[in-house]
């Protein structure tokens, strides 16, 4: 089921249901029914596809695989399956031969592990009664919407196309782009931007109101942070349609998950407004990925230039494909963008070892590692903290860590590899998806034990991980 894939091909090429119907030989209602996984793309359309748009066939139907494998090892890892003789092989057969049915399990763990979490949640608040409240779920439309920018590599040509548009509408001059955003609301959607006291605003940075047709910013925002709150706003009064449209064949558990993705949508808007595409991606290429610089030509913020890397897929003229991660201080990841092969986890933290975490300890500074994972692959990563204000002395301000990074053979296109060795390999940090995924036995960081190795509790033996494990005991390989 390579749905969304087929569409995203069309789109960039500019092409109807019709017209690309006909290059296939096929008719445009088979085509749609294609685009909405209610058919699948077999292997001789796949290769009439192949010769009518030039696209590599391997790349275009393994990939969507790989994530499926990686999603369903995750799944069969746990526990509760432990009594089950499956093997790796047995995930790969239904990930290739039934990806609906693959994904549908996928979906249906994240369900359980989301319940479960929730009645953890409530078991701790039922213990201080004076606290008990009903605990909802909120993270499965958060996971929904990332997989949606999963699939799509973060990148939507119409959107890149809208937010071009208007940078060649908006006649910036002397690089005041928030002056021509507020000329332009004012002058296109009849709405006046007002920069607020922070007191009137309260825990706001931006509001609209559709009365008085006025957008509030708070002063606490950046010179780039107000800029990029107006683009958004642009996002969503002018081209509220083509968000909707985009995520429109997507079929989505609620509500929720679909303003989810409408808000990611705008987001992406307001950074291609900020960093209009071609001009950016020259830039980069030019200074070697160097973000300081990037930050400063752009009036963007570190994360903003960051996020804006990750969204650099258009055919023909394609950047760097890079992940991003972003970090709390207690290893929650609250965003996340792959345009690599690497796998993120759904649950729990990322692993000790990446240099995400190290970057807490040298605040503001940029920290390069090479990293191997388990499989084998290697990966060059950087990581820096970023600090955003929470309204004053009695809030402190919110410190993340930002990790950006890129499979190895593309590692020396960036100004943070030079110097580094990238042929040794071996000499990478060994790092994992996460304790409970990673197989590594021999890791002194270890927070949890693998879920598919026996633990060996012996109170008479002490390692330099908190944990040992029965020899040959292990889960699904």
């Amino acid at each position: 089921m390579l749905g969304h894939k087929v569409r995203r091909l069309r789109r960039e090429r500019s092409l109807t249901q019709a017209q690309m119907a006909e290059m296939m030989g096929i008719s445009p209602s088979y085509l749609n029914l294609i685009e909405n996984n209610q058919r699948p793309l077999t292997v001789p359309l796949l290769l009439k596809l192949g010769n009518a748009f030039d696209v590599d066939l391997q790349a275009f139907a393994e990939d969507e695989e790989t994530r499926l494998l990686a999603s369903l090892n995750e799944v069969f890892s746990d526990p509760l399956f432990a009594a089950t003789d499956l093997k790796r092989h047995d995930f790969r057969e239904l990930a290739s031969v039934n990806p609906a049915l693959a994904q549908a399990v996928v979906t249906l763990y994240q369900a359980y592990r989301e319940t479960r979490q929730d009645m953890e949640a409530l078991a701790e608040r039922v213990a201080d009664r004076d606290k008990l409240q009903i605990v909802q779920t909120q993270a499965f439309p958060v996971e929904e919407a990332r997989e949606f920018f999963h699939a799509q590599a973060n990148h939507f040509p119409e959107i890149e196309d809208a937010a071009e548009a208007l940078w060649a509408d908006l006649k910036v001059e002397h690089g005041d782009l928030f002056g021509a955003l507020v000329d332009y609301l004012n002058r296109e959607a009849n709405v006046r931007v007002r920069v607020m006291p922070a007191e009137v605003m309260g825990q706001s940075l931006r509001r609209f109101d559709r009365h008085s047709r006025r957008i509030l910013l708070s002063e606490l925002l950046s010179v780039s942070g107000r800029t990029f709150q107006l683009a958004y706003q642009v996002a969503l009064l002018q081209h509220r349609e083509l968000l909707d449209a985009i995520a429109a064949p997507q079929s989505f558990s609620g509500e929720e998950a679909r303003r989810m993705v409408r808000i990611g949508l705008a987001s992406n808007f307001a950074g291609a407004v900020l960093m209009p595409y071609q001009r950016f991606l020259e830039a980069a290429r030019t200074l070697r990925y160097d973000i300081e610089v990037l930050q400063s030509r752009f009036n963007a913020s570190f994360e903003q230039v960051c996020h804006r890397l990750t969204t650099l897929q258009r055919p023909g003229a394609k950047g760097v494909p890079f992940f991003m991660v972003r970090v709390d201080k207690a290893g929650n990841v609250s965003k996340r963008f792959s345009a690599t092969s690497l796998h993120f986890a759904r649950f729990g933290g990322a692993c000790p070892r990446w240099t995400v975490h190290d970057a807490f300890r040298t605040p503001g500074q940029v920290m390069a590692q090479v990293a191997r994972m388990p499989d084998g692959s290697a990966y060059f990563s950087i990581a820096r903290t970023v600090t955003k204000s929470s309204g004053g002395f009695r809030n402190p301000p919110q410190q993340f860590a930002i990790a950006l990074g890129c499979e190895i053979q593309h590692a020396s296109q960036l100004v943070y590899a030079d110097g580094i060795d990238l042929q040794n390999t071996e000499a990478a940090t060994p790092i994992g998806v996460n304790c409970r995924l990673c197989p590594r036995l021999d890791c002194s960081q270890r927070a949890f034990p693998p879920l598919n190795h026996r633990l060996l509790i012996d109170e008479n033996l002490r390692g330099l991980s908190t944990y040992t494990f029965v020899p040959g005991a292990g889960g699904p390989s």
